[in-house]
């Protein structure tokens, strides 16, 4: 919109900003797998081989180290290192100690369950490339293994930067089957998998993973064409006559890079249902390309899902494997589409007592920042997890950020002209509290200026306005990170509303 001063730079919306901010972010270490690292460079005798294998159960030091060493001057004219093993020969053990050094370490149960989930998509996707296609390709099994791992890392990173988009994402695209073009454009700007591919490319990962976003992107048609013959599993003498006829396809269908693709394909698709339509494609490709019955491809699969549930599995997070345990129509319920937990009974007495010093007369603040600073402690104990409060000026044309949580930092920087908005205008014409569901979502975000709607991703929203001596001065917006929200936190919004009113009131009466 013209009338915003700023716009957000951590909401990155083309394909360069995109690639710029992810490729800045630094992933967490866990701590046990940092310290058995550098327990084990420090042991002279370990192989390269040896060392290799400690660090597979921490992809995200793995990724980190085989940038390092697609970034050296030395590797600009070989080949991008296609195993972890040829990472370390480049970087030398003494340089992967000072970078394991610089490299950000917490305990596993602190990291972001977002990351998590999808690091454990990744192992899972790693156990199927071995497990399917190992033996077809043992000289190459480095490469089936740390290219399985390594293909959703560019998601890796949004993860811990954009997880409510990536699981927004997933809500709409996986499990309710929108369409995939215009929720990707409308939560990032651009095509998920451009970003991805891109980052591929700037980071020099191995060729095979670049080659698979390739097919995805650019040639999704041999995709569709190689689809084709495989649902056709039950004639595999029909399936081979197409394929001798279409000598192309043939040889793409037999290249090894495709078993990423396929992996990674039967790992991300797993998590909605095993019989799935997304799931069953990658189930008839992997046939096809194994030369196998659909049924034996089954097996391998559900076996492989299980040896990776025994060794990556955590009580936080969901495997697939533990689906094959569970009636076969069942499908995985994600919290985002659950409403959200009411507050603890410990969140419940630190909110009775903020909303008792915005009550306190005479007021306890001595500025408006100390005001918003306890309104905005008491939304958060009341459960909201991101809240903007907008303060109006003089005339009430214009509305500034003041106060915000769990938003981007640059959120601050956003004012809006109340008449280029008809919700606004009607939020500033009298006091009102709106609340945004599936319903109506549609009708109200249309008529919200886009950079403030898109701050809140979701289809649940709380948005109230506040007045003080007869005129809306203070408009509050919060959410539960987009999940239904829990009716005891409606009821505490509401209340604590109130309390901002007449904290507002005794401040501006103070001293008459």
């Amino acid at each position: 919109m013209a009338n915003e001063t700023a716009q957000l730079t951590e909401t990155p919306n083309s394909l360069d900003a995109w690639v710029a901010h992810l490729d800045a972010v630094a992933l967490p270490i866990p701590q046990q797998s940092h310290a058995r690292v550098i327990k084990a460079l420090s042991d002279s005798r370990r192989s390269l081989r040896d060392i290799a294998e400690v660090m597979q159960d921490s992809p995200a030091l793995a990724l980190s180290l085989i940038r390092q060493a697609n970034q050296q001057p030395q590797s600009s004219l070989s080949e991008p290192a296609d195993s972890l093993e040829v990472a370390l020969n480049r970087l030398g053990v003494k340089h992967t100690q000072t970078l394991l050094e610089q490299m950000p370490v917490m305990p596993a149960e602190e990291i972001p369950v977002a990351l998590r989930q999808i690091l454990l998509i990744s192992q899972h996707a790693a156990q199927q490339g071995v497990g399917l296609f190992g033996n077809r390709l043992a000289r190459l099994w480095q490469e089936v293994y740390w290219g399985s791992v390594l293909f959703l890392s560019p998601l890796w990173a949004m993860a811990i930067s954009h997880p409510t988009q990536l699981q927004e994402w997933e809500t709409r695209v996986i499990h309710k089957g929108e369409c995939a073009s215009k929720v990707e454009h409308a939560l990032f700007g651009v095509r998920l998998f451009e970003i991805c591919r891109a980052l591929v490319q700037v980071w020099r990962l191995p060729d095979w993973v670049m080659q698979g976003y390739t097919v995805i992107t650019d040639d999704k048609r041999t995709l569709i064409r190689a689809l084709h013959i495989a649902r056709d599993s039950q004639h595999p003498l029909i399936q081979q006559q197409q394929l001798d006829a279409d000598p192309v396809l043939h040889r793409w269908l037999n290249h090894p890079a495709n078993s990423l693709l396929l992996a990674n394909g039967l790992a991300l698709s797993a998590q909605q249902g095993w019989d799935s339509p997304h799931n069953l494609r990658w189930q008839y490709l992997a046939s096809l390309y194994l030369q196998l019955p659909l049924h034996d491809v089954q097996q391998q699969v559900h076996q492989n899902a299980a040896s990776s549930a025994r060794y990556h599995s955590s009580p936080q997070l969901w495997h697939p494997a533990l689906a094959l345990l569970m009636p076969w129509e069942t499908r995985r319920v994600t919290t985002h589409n659950q409403p959200a937990p009411p507050p603890s009974a410990q969140a419940l007495q630190a909110w009775r007592k903020f909303c008792s010093q915005l009550l306190e007369e005479p007021t306890a603040f001595a500025n408006p920042m100390h005001l918003t600073l306890c309104a905005l402690e008491a939304l958060q104990a009341c459960g909201m997890r991101r809240i903007i409060l907008l303060m109006a000026d003089k005339t009430s044309s214009v509305l500034r950020a003041f106060q915000q949580l769990g938003l981007p930092k640059q959120a601050l920087d956003m004012t809006f002209s109340v008449s280029d908005s008809a919700a606004l205008q009607r939020l500033m014409a009298q006091p009102a509290q709106v609340r945004l569901t599936p319903e109506n979502n549609a009708v109200i975000s249309a008529a919200l200026p886009d950079t403030l709607r898109n701050q809140f991703p979701g289809e649940h929203l709380l948005i109230r306005s506040l007045s003080n001596n007869g005129r809306v001065v203070m408009l509050v917006l919060a959410d539960q990170e987009g999940r239904p929200f829990s009716q005891t936190s409606v009821q505490a919004f509401g209340k604590t509303a109130q309390c901002i009113e007449r904290a507002l009131h005794t401040f501006t009466t103070r001293g008459r």
